[in-house]
């Protein structure tokens, strides 16, 4: 058996395309505000990339990068003017942040109608108790995938490796809101084996350089991989692609898997965020 390769960067392609038809018919555009405090590298090439989409589809971009020693309330301050300003829909802020921010006060900040990332207090409570609003990105991406090609989801043992609550813990409801039996995992997890073997879906997001290797997976298994790992000058996952992929019948590749799907899901929430407000601001 050979798996399905699931083509993240077509998928992405086609939502993106679908959203710039749909934005060039608009009279007001969508707004996204991105701030970036600090100079991670990872976080500087996201941002980019998803400002360079933004143009793409011809959505309204601010950028905001800050300096690491920002203090927690000139962040606050920033993130009061773009609730208040008309121009921006949506604000997305760069995680992680440095130590002397707290996060949780800095995303309950974020006004509720503009929270892109679906990371406030009650966006994830609404996450919590299955009714869907604003939903975290990469896990949102995962779900289309497994809808894109059809893959059911009701009544699946789906295991998840990681437990974030950027990935880990909200891909894991929202299976579980689809009905799947779901397990999560974890780095105190003992015989990791036992649990992934069983997964008819497995998702590992654990940041681990090839974790899962074949012998982990069961035969016919959905292998999602979220994890961008950097070996040399190579880009990696968390699976073990090539001798996975020779077990498995479908597999994530790294890259072009679940990265272009974590953009496509911003852009795509960034236009909700859009039609929310100013359908209010309509009635």
């Amino acid at each position: 058996m050979t798996a399905v390769i699931i083509d993240g960067k077509a998928v992405a392609e086609k939502i993106i395309a679908v959203i710039k038809a749909e934005v060039t018919t608009l009279k007001v555009k969508p707004g996204l505000a991105a701030i970036l405090v600090g100079e991670n590298p990872a976080s500087k090439v996201y941002v980019d990339i998803k400002r360079k989409t933004c143009d793409e589809v011809g959505i309204y971009s601010e950028l905001y990068k800050l300096p690491e020693q920002t203090t927690e309330k000139e962040l606050l301050q920033l993130i009061g003017k773009l609730n208040a300003s008309q121009k921006i829909h949506a604000i997305l802020v760069q995680l992680p942040l440095p130590p002397q921010i707290n996060e949780g006060k800095i995303l309950a900040a974020v006004a509720i109608e503009k929270d892109v990332d679906g990371f406030s207090p009650e966006n994830v409570g609404k996450l919590m108790a299955g009714k869907e609003a604003a939903v975290p990105c990469t896990p949102k991406g995962v779900i289309r995938l497994l809808e894109e090609y059809k893959i059911e989801i009701q009544g699946k043992n789906a295991v998840v490796i990681g437990r974030s609550n950027i990935v880990g813990k909200p891909v894991a409801l929202m299976l579980l809101n689809r009905n799947a039996t779901v397990t999560v995992c974890h780095s105190k997890t003992r015989d990791l084996k036992h649990y992934t073997r069983n997964a008819d879906i497995l998702v590992v997001a654990a940041g681990k350089p090839k974790l899962i290797t074949a012998a982990m997976v069961k035969d016919g298994a959905v292998v999602i991989d979220v994890g961008i790992n950097r070996l040399g000058d190579k880009l990696v996952g968390d699976v073990d692609f090539e001798s996975v992929r020779m077990k498995a019948g479908y597999i994530t590749p790294v890259p072009k898997g679940v990265g272009p799907m974590t953009v496509a899901m911003l852009i795509e929430n960034t236009l909700e965020r859009y039609k929310a407000i100013e359908g209010g601001r309509q009635k």
